[in-house]
């Protein structure tokens, strides 16, 4: 079906949770942050072949300097161990991050760890060892509509701590909300969104897009 689509005349297309890791297999070629991540969010379309790109890390790394943040700050904390979780740990660990995953299965961590070179937390120790990272991310579905919230209390972390979740749907997670009330940094999903959407629309369209508020507050008005 994918490969109907660039025959009808499709540039490429934008793909989302769960299926950006089932997606890497179907690509001719990848570029390099794809075969990192393990992972493709974007595929063009090209004389008949597939292009896979994974935009996710740079993305992320985009929107937390757009909201102050610092990525090469760490150490991070990511919670999850899927292709965003890969691409986000992969861009941070080449921005100098010191980065450690932790993943309800424990595992599955392990693995990330290896093959990107950070470390690990388990699940269960995730709260009482905040006050060590400079960063945290959830880099899974929870908290997004229709899937359970992330049980994650901030009473235990820095002040200086900056709060990242990529859920956009809603605006604002939980997480987030509890953040802010802790008077930490809180960097929606949104942002990343409209972020790692910038190469793939250049490379369909030839034009790159400026994120910008003007374009944000249009997509936040149809989230």
């Amino acid at each position: 079906m994918v490969k109907a689509l660039g025959a009808a005349g499709f540039a490429g297309v934008n793909v989302t949770i769960p299926h950006k890791e089932t997606a890497f297999f179907l690509c001719d070629e990848l570029s390099e942050a794809a075969r990192l991540a393990g992972a493709v969010n974007t595929l063009v379309f090209r004389d008949g072949r597939i292009f896979g790109d994974n935009t996710d890390g740079a993305g992320f790394v985009a929107n937390l300097r757009a909201h102050g943040g610092d990525p090469a700050a760490g150490p991070a904390l990511i919670l999850g161990a899927g292709g965003a979780a890969r691409a986000i740990g992969a861009a941070l660990l080449a921005e100098g991050a010191e980065v450690r995953f932790c993943n309800r299965t424990e595992a599955r961590a392990e693995v990330l760890a290896a093959a990107l070179g950070g470390g690990t937390l388990p699940w269960a120790a995730r709260e009482a060892a905040l006050g060590e990272f400079g960063l945290l991310v959830n880099a899974t579905s929870l908290g997004m509509v229709g899937q359970p919230e992330l049980e994650m209390d901030l009473a235990r972390a820095g002040d200086g701590l900056v709060v990242a979740d990529i859920v956009y749907a809603p605006l604002e997670t939980a997480l987030l909300k509890a953040a802010r009330a802790r008077g930490l940094r809180a960097v929606e999903g949104l942002g990343m969104l409209l972020h790692q959407a910038v190469p793939g629309f250049e490379a369909w369209f030839g034009v790159r897009p400026v994120v910008d508020a003007a374009l944000y507050d249009l997509v936040a008005g149809d989230a």
